[in-house]
């Protein structure tokens, strides 16, 4: 039986994929809420890929290739990228005969939008911007249709089981109990760690669980400290994304006084790689002392005439509106926010983590295809492509064993956070304060300063959460699901703050203002990422 712990695009992929490959696997998939609990659900702008007769002219996989090299600073791995551009177009056919509904032109023919640092128009969508809610709903009606495939919600992975150093299952946590669920093969596809910044376009679910059970299992880890910001979430509260599809029709960001001020930062200004424009966003208000900028759409729906903005992107003119905004009279205001953390688990290209039986896909893994900075609308792209791989791979290695499982009891009360620490005038652990942390020394801008201030007062923090979750110590509860998501994102960015700090230089999306950048080499694409082993 093979586990997968996720249930967005590569988590689903993956269980399709293993049940296709060997007549004899079962697969349970988990999902820590609902199975609509996911940033696949929430991903609006689209999916790249150059499908073959229906890519724009003169486009080709290569120069999606060439296109995600240059958006990553030169960091990105070149094999991982060929295999993610060339492989695009007979996965995205695949989820056409699946039946997802992806938007055609008046002639009838795959409709392409094009986002920042994309080359030629080659973004496909569903419904205008609900792309991942339209592709998951398609591969979870396929996932119920198989009988070998069972899917389990409000289903917790709290820990790891090895045996000589082998995964042998997942520890879960259910209804407040703990079960086994014993596995030939694990395979993480939790997605990110939003969660960790004030700002974030991330569900309150993404606390980095796949980084922190892989970490306590010893597997090594690759480039946490790449973190993107998407530069235009809404400010409101929950930062819900404006998708940067918005930019690549013509909308632009200007300051208070309605100025443009990105081209100064990059020719391509608005359709800069988002780490540049993130970047840029981010420094005017840290020098203008504003707390907000403007996206301004009323150029195109003056341009393209009147309705066009809900006709092209239904879900967000539904959604400004609810917020009392017409974006086609009036500028949104908007701010930088976490979005996608581009490191992760270390995974080879089909999923293979250093940890025999641990696989891992989607943003929880890290193959070096993104780099030091994730190109627009990849992301989707890489849960299908290294999702379907990683439950060929598992399938072929482990997919043997029998499934079984046993009900725990396992209760310690309490919750084990101190009402203040004892180091200074540092406030008790929360969320907000975790939140306010990381945004404040390891959100888009950084220093050595920072990093250091905040890796001293994640590690006092852990000191009164890790034994409660675990349940040694303190008077914490093992079966407490938020106390346990609180330590694995303490976990996360104690893991990601090591990395920071490790990498000296600026590159991507990682901006150290006491550094010098990097001079990426975008031709080679070659990788030069940092891999922790557990830090502890």
């Amino acid at each position: 039986m093979i586990a997968v712990v996720g249930s967005g695009i590569a988590g689903l992929v993956a269980a399709l994929s293993a049940v296709q490959s060997n007549p004899r696997v079962e697969v349970t998939v988990l999902a820590k809420g609902t199975v609509q609990q996911s940033n696949t659900w929430l991903a609006q702008g689209g999916i790249a890929a150059v499908v073959p007769g229906s890519a724009a002219a003169g486009d080709t996989a290569g120069a999606h290739a060439a296109d995600t090299l240059a958006a990553g600073a030169g960091m990105g791995d070149a094999e991982a990228v060929r295999v993610l551009c060339a492989t695009a177009g007979e996965q995205i056919r695949r989820l056409l005969e699946l039946g997802t509904p992806f938007d055609r032109d008046d002639a009838g023919e795959l409709a392409l939008g094009r986002e920042a640092a994309h080359s030629a128009r080659r973004i496909l969508h569903v419904n205008g911007d609900s792309t991942g809610a339209g592709i998951a709903a398609v591969l979870l009606r396929s996932v119920a249709a198989e009988p070998r495939i069972t899917v389990a919600e409000s289903a917790f992975a709290a820990r790891l089981l090895l045996d000589s150093g082998q995964v042998t299952g997942v520890e879960l946590l259910r209804n407040g109990r703990r079960e086994i669920l014993a596995a030939d093969a694990v395979i993480l596809a939790t997605g990110g760690a939003g969660t960790l910044y004030a700002h974030t376009t991330n569900p309150d679910s993404a606390t980095g669980d796949g980084v922190a059970l892989a970490a306590r299992a010893g597997a090594a880890l690759r480039d946490l400290e790449f973190f993107q910001f998407h530069p235009t979430s809404l400010d409101v509260p929950g930062n819900p994304l404006i998708s940067e599809a918005v930019r690549g029709e013509g909308a632009v960001l200007r300051n208070a006084a309605g100025e443009r001020f990105l081209a100064a930062a990059h020719p391509e200004a608005e359709l800069a790689p988002r780490d540049v424009v993130s970047r840029a966003v981010s420094a005017y208000l840290r020098d203008s002392g504003e707390s907000r900028v403007w996206l301004d759409a009323t150029g195109v729906a003056a341009a393209r005439g009147p309705g066009y903005l809900a006709r092209r992107f239904p879900g967000l003119d539904a959604m400004t509106r609810r917020y009392g905004l017409d974006w086609e009279r009036e500028m949104l205001p908007v701010v930088p926010a976490a979005h996608y953390w581009m490191g992760g688990v270390a995974a080879d290209l089909w999923g293979h983590t250093t940890v025999p039986g641990l696989y891992a896909a989607g943003e929880c893994a890290c193959t070096g295809v993104h780099g030091a900075n994730r190109l627009a609308s990849n992301s989707l792209l890489e849960g299908l492509v290294f999702g379907a791989r990683a439950g060929a791979a598992a399938a072929a290695d482990r997919g043997t064993g029998a499934s079984s499982a046993a009900a725990g009891g396992l209760v310690v009360a309490g919750s084990g956070v101190s009402e203040r620490d004892t180091a200074g005038e540092q406030p008790a652990f929360s969320r907000a304060a975790l939140q306010d942390l990381m945004s404040a020394h390891a959100g888009v801008l950084r220093s050595a300063d920072g990093l250091a201030a905040a890796a001293s007062a994640v590690a006092r923090w852990e000191q009164h959460t890790v034994g409660a979750a675990s349940g040694q110590g303190g008077s914490g509860s093992g079966t407490d699901q938020h106390l346990l998501e609180d330590t694995n994102l303490l976990t996360s960015a104690r893991l990601l703050l090591a990395a920071a700090l490790r990498r000296t230089e600026s590159v991507g999306a990682h901006y150290r203002t006491d550094a010098t950048p990097r001079i990426a080499d975008h031709a080679a694409g070659r990788h030069a990422g940092t891999t922790l082993d557990l830090v502890r």
